[in-house]
């Protein structure tokens, strides 16, 4: 029986043990072997290593259906299905990995900010700490290639389109009213604090089919994702005081800030080019909430504004000044959700209400108006691998606005309730490292202008070499005609531009050099026939125009120690045939050249940052009257030199000191004419100047908190 036993376990080994072997050879996209890669059946311990010449072989035990996984670092892990021992000298291709640092970016028409953008032009810091910004996000966005400095106004101008042309988000979901209050001639600014954002991106155009109704450039922010550390901030200004305070929890996180702005010491200071009845002053706040789940992230965002001033405003055509006395009312909030919902889909929604209030005082008249807008997003977005992805969703806006004019001669209202519904649809696809794509589209439909818009969109990258590459972007774009208009006619319809962008993009070891070539060709654009749009104008949509130039970026971190320098230049050549205009010109907001220079050098024997930016840019076009041609006078050339210092009195205490204009250069912004000649025949003009020849600030900043190491450089 003994015996027996042994012969027959003899004989079934073989069958019960009986190993086979698995070979093959791993190479790249190329046909060249890759050495290193690990091959292995899945669920088990048998596999190998390829060796120099990419092969490998094994022997396994297991039998039938199988999954032989292959991964090497750089490339795309693969699993093929595989019976054991029925194939042998298995070819396996392996396509490098797009996680990885040097894989094409598509960069046409963006300028990105943060700790997330692969590609950043700009640093969370540079938003506050360029000289001249003076903490205004849109301020230093200003010194990029592609904007227009019109200081008399204060919003984003983007190659050749008005500052309403410009969209602005917060975490994705649109802000209605982004700038504070402002008069004729007097600039306004940003409403929110760069304290609360981690990062920016800045389209100049061709942007994603995932946003509309802006026909130049979208202006999207991001807030902070995640407090770690609790502190409390306090500022000490010439022009008023601030407080910021973050707590942080297990899982959730609230910042908040509130600041009081009083500019009636400055303006006691610095000699004024206009006369003030009541400074500038305003009251501020905003906070962030944040709770984090399982699968995402909860932010609630909110920001309120109030502000108020009183001037008197000269004018050639008035024997008297005019006065004018304005209080505005913000209100903002913005929910949004981000997080997995499984097998590889994302989803983002949120809802924002923006409120806006005007009281205006015009000598015996008044005029009041209202705005409120309300958005709605929801996003889907699938990850099918690395190389592809796909997004849709859908957006909802509306818009009610009101206006009542009043003296005590006349009583007249205006206003409209503006629905737009959009569909939108976008794939990524990287084809390798060198070659990606974004296609897209989004529809819209407008429920007063009772219209229907098809917008395609297509974004392009190729990496011919190391740290080089090229990006294309097309794109059109609709948008609504502005409260201006509309609050008088109904029956217009939204004015049209299309894109075409081409960039070079070098990117090394702290320096980036870019340059842009675009053209913008507009399209149904706005005409009225009297000298303002009014109750009585013929409205249409028989404006047309161009826009196109060059914008050319370098910025250098790595030639001179300590010293972190960018140089922007643009050239613009755009016209249009809109508004009154009697012919296609060049509108005043148009500056042929521009160029910024901004340089950020740390002295750390004083603890000191040093930041010098100086602004140059061609004469703007005017119209005068005395010369047969439409907007044929030029303006002298602007120049603009301003200088701060941080100093760090210790790690948590920091002095910062800036000037604007510090040359005191009289810079002329254009010129205002007589509605008619004197007795000799001539239109009497004057000057358009900035409301002050320079602005000077000085403040304390303390930081509070339990490391004794934060301080508020990043948002000076």
């Amino acid at each position: 029986m003994k015996t027996f036993s042994i012969i027959f376990f003899s004989l079934l080994s073989p069958l019960m043990f009986s190993q086979h072997t698995v070979s093959g050879i791993v190479l790249d996209t190329k046909k060249k072997p890759l050495t290193g890669a690990n091959v292995y059946l899945d669920g088990t311990y048998d596999g190998g290593l390829t060796n120099a010449q990419g092969q490998f072989t094994f022997t396994t035990t297991v039998t039938g259906p199988q999954k032989i996984v292959v991964s090497l670092l750089g490339y795309e892990s693969v699993e093929l299905p595989y019976k054991v021992g029925e194939a042998q000298l298995l070819e396996i291709i392996l396509k490098e990995s797009v996680n990885t640092l040097d894989t094409v970016v598509i960069t046409a028409g963006t300028f990105d900010a943060g700790e997330r953008s692969r590609v950043s032009v700009l640093k969370p810091l540079d938003i506050v700490t360029t000289a001249g910004s003076n903490g205004n996000i849109i301020a230093a966005l200003q010194t990029l290639p592609g904007t227009q400095n019109v200081a008399e106004d204060g919003r984003l101008f983007v190659r050749g389109g008005e500052a309403d042309e410009t969209q602005t988000y917060i975490d994705g979901i649109r802000v209605a009213q982004p700038y504070g209050a402002a008069a004729q001639n007097v600039p306004t600014r940003g409403r929110f604090s760069p304290f609360l954002f981690s990062g920016m991106s800045f389209s100049t155009g061709g942007y994603s089919a995932e946003y509309g109704e802006a026909l130049s450039s979208v202006l999207l922010l991001n807030s902070k994702e995640e407090e770690v550390t609790e502190r409390t901030d306090l500022s000490f200004m010439t022009v008023g005081l601030g407080v910021a305070n973050t707590q942080v929890w297990d899982k959730q996180s609230l910042t908040f800030n509130v600041a009081y702005l009083n500019l009636e010491p400055y303006q006691q200071f610095i000699p004024q080019n206009i006369t003030w009845n009541k400074p500038y002053q305003s009251l501020s706040g905003e906070a962030v909430y944040r709770y984090r789940f399982t699968s995402g992230l909860l932010k609630v965002y909110t920001a309120f504004d109030h502000a108020t001033f009183d001037l008197n405003q000269e004018s050639i055509n008035t024997p008297q000044p005019t006065r004018v006395a304005l209080a505005n009312t913000n209100v903002y909030t913005n929910i949004s959700f981000k997080g997995s919902i499984g097998d590889g889909w994302q989803l983002t929604t949120g809802a924002s209400f923006g409120h806006g209030k005007n009281q205006i005082d015009l000598e015996q008249d008044d005029v009041y108006n209202q705005e409120n807008a309300v958005h709605l997003k929801l996003k889907l977005r699938k990850s099918y691998s690395d190389r592809l992805k796909w997004s849709m969703g859908v957006d909802q806006f509306v818009t009610g606005f009101k206006e009542l004019f009043s003296n005590t001669a006349v009583r007249f209202s205006s206003g409209y309730d503006f629905p737009l519904s959009a569909a939108f649809t976008e794939v990524d696809w990287i084809f390798s490292k060198k070659v990606a794509a974004k296609i897209g589209a989004r529809l819209a439909h407008n429920g007063m202008l009772q219209e229907t818009q098809l917008m395609p969109r297509l974004s392009l990258a190729y990496k011919f070499a190391k740290n080089h590459q090229f990006s294309w972007a097309y794109g059109t774009f609709a948008q609504a005609p502005r409260a201006d208009y509309l609050k008088y006619a109904t029956t217009i319809q939204s004015e049209r531009a299309a894109h075409y962008i081409m960039n070079y993009m070098y990117t090394h070891d702290r320096q980036t050099f870019r340059v842009e070539a675009y053209e913008k060709a507009y399209a149904d654009l706005i005409q009225f026939n009297t000298p303002t749009p009014q109750f009585n104008s013929d409205f249409s949509n028989g404006g047309s125009g161009y826009a196109r130039g060059l914008d050319v970026f370098w910025r250098d971190g790595k030639s001179i120690k300590n010293l972190e320098y960018w140089v922007s230049y643009s050239f613009i050549d755009g016209q249009r045939n809109y508004r009154n205009f009697p012919t296609p010109v060049t509108p005043n907001f148009i500056a042929k050249n521009s160029l910024s220079l901004v340089g950020k050098y740390w002295i750390n024997d004083w603890k000191s940052q040093l930041s010098v930016t100086q602004v140059l840019t061609s004469g703007r076009p005017y119209n005068n009257p005395n010369e047969s041609l439409f907007m044929n006078g030029r303006t002298k050339p602007f120049s603009n030199l301003s200088l701060s210092w941080a100093y760090l009195i210790s790690a948590q205490k920091i002095l910062y000191f800036s000037v604007n204009n510090i040359l005191g250069t009289q810079n002329i912004l254009g010129y205002e004419y007589a509605n008619a000649p004197d007795a000799n025949g001539v239109f009497n003009r004057r000057i358009i100047e900035p409301t002050a020849d320079r602005f000077f600030f000085v403040g304390f900043f303390w930081t509070l908190s339990d490391n004794k190491k934060d301080n508020q450089l990043n948002n000076l």
